[in-house]
């Protein structure tokens, strides 16, 4: 499928975004890939760390000339994207992936023999926001916050269709133990922006974080959805504050963040 032209090169020689009709602070490009620069930059990040209000003020507005905002974490001894092993060039393209054939793959490598793969869950009916609206919700709260894992973190710009296509976008390389070709999981990250409303929010050196505007309502769906995510990064639920994947499930009900780690 063709890509769209990437926008982010014009920042190179007007790094204010005017040409683009932005408005940025300062910040920089960064092309750095674990074999060296890439053809084009992949991203933009600004350099001071974001306040609440940033995502809101220059997301809507990238977004409609093809940048999409994250925030991508500097702290922590693996430092900022520049030092994260990207790899744009051994990445797939999300559409040529199905997510239940993903997930029930990884359920398969996973999952105890006696468990047979559920299939994907019901999509939620009910959203209290808008996905874009609650995307910023959550990234205001993160800024903010700042939690140990995820303690820096910098508005960034990414050139992709959708927000689930951002990790491939970039080569992230955060779930290589579990997947080296990050597109199958931003295809069901593309699932779960249809049927949960989520968006790409966070991503660290092996975190990522998603905010979800329609989440499951009840224990039947909280356990759908906790089966995902279970295939999707099965350190979640084992190696969480959780233990289980029924207490798990229990913690997704209303809960409008999706947070992901990989060993």
């Amino acid at each position: 499928m063709a890509t769209l032209p990437n926008p982010l090169p014009r920042l190179a020689t007007d790094p204010s975004g005017c040409s683009l009709g932005l408005q940025l602070p300062p910040g920089h490009l960064i092309d750095t890939t674990d074999e060296g620069s890439w053809h084009e930059p992949l991203l933009w990040c600004a350099d001071k760390a974001a306040a609440p209000g940033a995502w809101s003020a220059l997301g809507a507005p990238a977004a409609r000339r093809g940048l999409l905002p994250v925030l991508v974490d500097l702290g922590g001894p693996e430092g900022g994207p520049e030092r994260w092993d990207l790899m744009p060039g051994e990445v797939s393209y999300p559409g040529d992936h199905d997510p239940a054939d993903v997930l029930a793959e990884y359920w398969e490598a996973y999952a105890a023999e006696s468990e047979d793969w559920p299939g994907l869950g019901e999509s939620m009916p009910t959203a209290t926001a808008t996905p874009d609206v609650r995307a910023a919700e959550i990234a205001d709260a993160l800024a903010g916050s700042c939690p140990s894992w995820f303690t820096e973190p910098h508005l960034a710009l990414v050139s992709a269709r959708r927000s689930a296509d951002i990790p491939a976008a970039v080569g992230w390389t955060g779930p290589v133990n579990h997947d080296n070709d990050t597109a199958r999981l931003c295809a069901v990250l593309r699932s779960w922006e249809d049927r949960f409303g989520i968006r790409v929010v966070g991503l660290g050196f092996d975190v990522l974080v998603v905010s979800v505007a329609a989440p499951p309502a009840d224990l039947t769906e909280a356990e759908e959805v906790a089966a995902e995510h279970f295939a999707f990064c099965p350190d979640n639920v084992p190696q969480g504050d959780s233990g289980t994947r029924e207490s798990y499930a229990e913690n997704l009900i209303h809960e409008h963040t999706w947070t992901f780690w990989w060993d």
